[in-house]
């Protein structure tokens, strides 16, 4: 097979290489051709990113050899527009209906809905579900692609009808991102302003870095839970592999090898120096030539390892005769969280009725399509490091610590980020690129596996759950006792932060006359827990919401109606002594689902009569989910800076570190400044995050880009504004029009104004105009009882589930949701309803399909996540119960949406069957136990 003759075609084009025919397409099509569009999330055919078709048919590139591809024909994703730019329709269809978010999956799922389409150019929603089985996404939530599909092949049926009748449609541009005139922007579903490299493959994600001269780095992890190990003769072992340019050790690590998220939480090592403490950690990395590192066996490397006992699980990890695995942290006990108000045994003394549960979670993979992958160089001296993050800045901060530089000599650069969800806020492969770019002079470069992304990144913190719930005869909520272990494994991570935040929102979204909250973060020999999407607040939910409809069912009182009765409202106080001043809406949310709960429980009962009358197994059910979720950072500085300014050439541009990782926060804080500048978004340019070029608009975590980041933005629009109007002596009524030839015209009232910009002097950020605004929400830090304000704000929404569980064998189907959320104000409504949709499919990923076993489950053929066929049908209610102090009134909602999913579908379950799920997900096998624990 080596060195054949291949001919082929991509895209129309003709190609002739010599190859190893065994070589892979996906690698001919990105290193060969320099077509990156096609993306590579796991190389097994499990994920579908890499789909192209061949002879029209669609496959996964990552299993075709080149091979095979002899005189046959490939079409790519860069293959869909016309050489003019023109959008297929299809690609106009994703942007216009949202169906891109991050980017990653996009271009596959666009092959294999054009493949589908070819055959079936009018598809039927199931034909839409069976053709795109073969693609993950991990943040639409799918229902948003299949909307695009089925609008796609609408527009070629119409374009048919058309054609035949005398017209000719050619295809579609995409849909205008200034649609909304000046100073309407907020509120309108404008297209996603970076959302044409997404659909058409020019996205660059930190895989694609087209940088031939780089060397390529590999890590060498541990096979072992706990263990030492010793590192041989590295001269030796370089000598027998000549292209190994470099083997890292601990001891090349130049400044601190430590690195974590708090000033006092710093514990996990670059690379570990003899000792680790999870299975995947990192000992050793090779940098040198990509093919001959990658061929080294692993019994080649210089390494010998020495098994230590294991402390696995929470219970392990507290036991007195366990293993220390830090010494600083007596009984394996990183930190513990508390909130305390009111004499909570009186209170539950006195209730009408008390209820107590124990819930389980596990571990929950990211499974973000990207994983991490980026390239690191020295340049004059400073170290420049391309990567996927959530956090650029703090990322920058680390790594100057880590390379024993000042900060101003460290320079990252966020690609694209081909997912999040909190699992690339910590550092993963940025540090070896920059040490290894340092110690070898050249470039170096490097992708995690998906095996090793799942093995060596943070995970959501399993947790053991324990908590009585009170309340007298009319329902109301008088006493709430909660516990919570979290398995927050070998490093601390966002440990501290899910310790804190868990007690915090431990009663629910309810008012409580008492309450005794507390929680722990439990170290033990599993991958570090970090921050996943709701920082512990999902687990929690389950609890208490499980507990809210036993309080229901003990009293009599209907499930919507209990949580009505103890909704949080302006003017409650919660249980960390804050009193609400504005924006709590859950209660509007309840009264949105009422009817639906209504019609559904209708449906429910008819659906089961009919299943005991015909002896079929099926039983249908309906649950419902309740949350609340504190905007940004608990208790702590949760600053953002945006600057905005105009060049002298008229474009307005907008500096703003927030890392956008397929949210939208660069459209919607783009709306956000342009209405507050007076101006359509169409004049608007954005300088993506760069630690060089933009202010650090904090993290991209906890819900807070649209809430801090926008109200930044405001404040930097209004600001220059201001200026704009000064220079013209007009009133704050006036209209600014940038023009393209270095012109505003300024128009108050009948009077018009013009400034020549070319002939103001040219200041910061090569702008002749610049403002800036930051904002950092009011806050106060919690004393010993957890008293004070933690968040400015909060989001609030109430999910109802329909699922139909077969009671002989235990499956669960998720049959619909209909999801309220409180956003404050929906500034870009399509992008909400996204986010809303994704946090569905992760919360029913999260309540019957996912747990991550270490050395189990390294994949994503065994590791479960929702298809495309497991989506429910999802309706979404936006209530805008306006904030006063976010940006026109916004909130934020990427956390918010996953929080009630699982409670819901839980409680669904029961309601179904009686069964109980106190540990999920729920299994089958789960399901059964659990029917016949209830004597179903």
């Amino acid at each position: 097979m080596d060195g054949i003759t291949i001919r082929f075609t991509v895209n129309g084009i003709a190609w002739e290489l010599t190859s190893d025919g065994r070589r892979r397409l996906v690698d001919v099509l990105r290193e060969d051709l320099g077509l990156t569009g096609t993306k590579v999330g796991c190389n097994a055919g499990d994920c579908g990113a890499c789909t192209v078709r061949l002879d029209g048919d669609q496959v996964c590139a990552c299993l075709v050899p080149i091979g095979q591809v002899d005189g046959r024909a490939v079409t790519t994703v860069e293959g869909l527009a016309g050489a003019d730019g023109t959008l297929a329709p299809l690609q106009a269809a994703f942007l216009a209906c949202g169906g891109a978010q991050c980017g990653a999956c996009t271009p596959g799922m666009l092959m294999a809905a054009d493949d589908l389409l070819a055959r079936h150019p009018s598809s039927s929603r199931g034909q839409v579900l069976d053709g795109l089985g073969g693609v993950l996404c991990r943040c639409t939530g799918y229902t948003k692609i299949v909307e695009a599909v089925m609008a796609s092949g609408e527009a070629a049926s119409e374009a048919r009808i058309g054609s035949a009748a005398g017209s000719s449609v050619s295809g579609s541009r995409a849909p205008e991102t200034a649609s909304a005139p000046a100073g309407s922007a907020v509120g309108a579903r404008i297209a996603r302003l970076d959302g044409v490299p997404k659909v058409t493959g020019a996205e660059i994600f930190a895989d694609d870095l087209p940088d031939t001269s780089a060397l390529t780095l590999r890590v060498v992890r541990s096979p072992l839970t706990h263990a030492t190990f010793s590192v041989g003769d590295l001269d030796a072992f370089t000598t027998a592999h000549p292209g190994v340019v470099r083997v890292l050790v601990a001891a090349d690590v130049p400044g601190a090898n430590r690195y974590g998220i708090y000033e006092t939480g710093k514990d996990q090592p670059v690379l570990a120096d003899g000792y680790v403490r999870f299975a995947g950690e990192a000992a050793l990395a090779l940098v040198g030539d990509a093919h001959v590192i990658a061929a080294i066996r692993d019994e080649e490397l210089p390494i010998a390892w020495t098994p230590l006992p294991p402390v696995l699980g929470i219970s392990a990890g507290l036991d007195p005769d366990a293993a220390q695995l830090h010494e600083d942290r007596p009984g394996n006990v990183l930190i513990e969280g508390r909130v305390a108000r009111g004499d909570v045994d009186a209170a539950l003394a006195r209730s009408a009725a008390t209820t107590t549960g124990t819930f389980e979670t596990t571990f929950v993979e990211h499974a973000y399509i990207e994983p991490e992958a980026g390239m690191a160089r020295v340049v004059d001296g400073r170290v420049e490091v391309w990567a996927t993050t959530q956090t650029p800045y703090m990322d920058r901060d680390e790594l100057a610590l880590i390379l024993g530089l000042p900060r101003d000599r460290v320079r990252v650069i966020p690609s694209a980020c081909g997912g999040g969800f909190g699992g690339k806020l910590d550092l993963s492969i940025q540090p070896l690129l920059a040490i290894g770019a340092m110690v070898t002079g050249r470039p170096v470069r490097g992708v995690y596996s998906r095996p090793e992304s799942m093995r060596a990144t943070t995970k959501r913190h399993p947790s053991r759950i324990t908590a009585t719930f009170g309340a007298d005869l009319d329902g109301r909520l008088t006493g709430v006792r909660f516990h919570g272990d979290f398995d927050t494994g070998a490093y601390a991570s966002w440990g501290p932060t899910v310790a804190h935040r868990v007690p915090v929102h431990a009663t629910g979204p309810y008012a409580v006359e008492a309450a005794l909250c507390t929680s722990r973060a439990v170290h033990t020999n599993a991958p570090p827990s970090g921050a996943f999407r709701g920082f512990g607040v999902p687990q929690a939910a389950i609890a208490h919401e499980a507990l809210l409809d036993d309080l229901a069912a003990a009293l009599g009182i209907d499930r919507l109606e209990i949580r009505r009765r103890n909704a949080l409202r302006v003017g409650s106080v919660t249980a960390t002594g804050h009193e609400l001043q504005a924006s709590a809406g859950l209660s509007a949310c309840l009264d949105a689902l009422a009817p639906y709960w209504a019609s559904l429980m209708v449906d429910a009962r008819a659906f089961n009569s009919r299943a005991v009358a015909t002896g079929t197994p099926i039983r249908r059910g309906i649950g419902i989910g309740a949350m609340w979720y504190g905007i940004g950072n608990t208790s702590l500085p949760n600053p953002s800076a945006v600057e905005m300014g105009i060049e002298p050439d008229g474009t307005v541009r907008l500096f703003s570190g927030a890392a956008d990782i397929g949210q939208g926060s660069a459209t919607v804080i783009a709306q956000i400044a342009a209405d507050a500048l007076g101006v359509a978004v169409s004049t608007l340019a954005r300088t993506a995050p760069d630690t060089d070029l933009t202010p650090d608009a904090g993290k991209t975590s906890a819900s807070r880009q649209t809430f801090v980041s926008g109200n930044a933005a405001k404040l930097a629009g209004e600001a220059l504004r201001r200026q704009v109007l000064a220079l013209a002596e007009a009133g704050a009524e006036a209209r600014i029009e940038p023009t393209p030839d270095g012109r505003i015209v300024v128009r108050d009232g009948d009077a018009t104004s013009v400034i020549e910009l070319r002939e103001l002097p040219v200041g910061a950020r090569g702008c002749v105009l610049l403002a800036s605004g930051t904002y950092d929400p009011k806050t106060t830090i919690l004393d010993e009882s957890g008293q004070g304000v933690p968040y400015e704000t909060y989001g609030f929404g109430a999910q109802v589930a329909l699922v139909d569980v077969d009671t002989e064998i235990g499956t669960v189907v998720v049959r619909r949701i209909v999801a309220a959320h409180d956003v404050g104000r929906a500034i870009n409504p399509t992008l909400v309803e996204g986010q809303v949709e994704g946090g569905i499919a992760q919360g029913l990923g999260l309540a019957l399909m996912e747990a991550y076993v270490p050395g189990r489950t390294d994949n994503l053929h065994d590791y479960l996540i929702p298809t495309v066929g497991d989506a429910p049908t999802i309706e979404v209610i936006l209530v805008e119960d306006a904030e006063p102090s976010g940006p026109y009134g916004a909130k934020g909602v990427g956390e918010p949406a996953l929080v009630p999913t699982a409670p819901a579908i839980l409680g669904a379950i029961r309601d179904a069957t009686g069964a109980r799920i106190t540990c999920v997900p729920a299994t089958p096998d789960r399901v059964l136990g659990a029917i016949a624990a209830a004597g179903g």
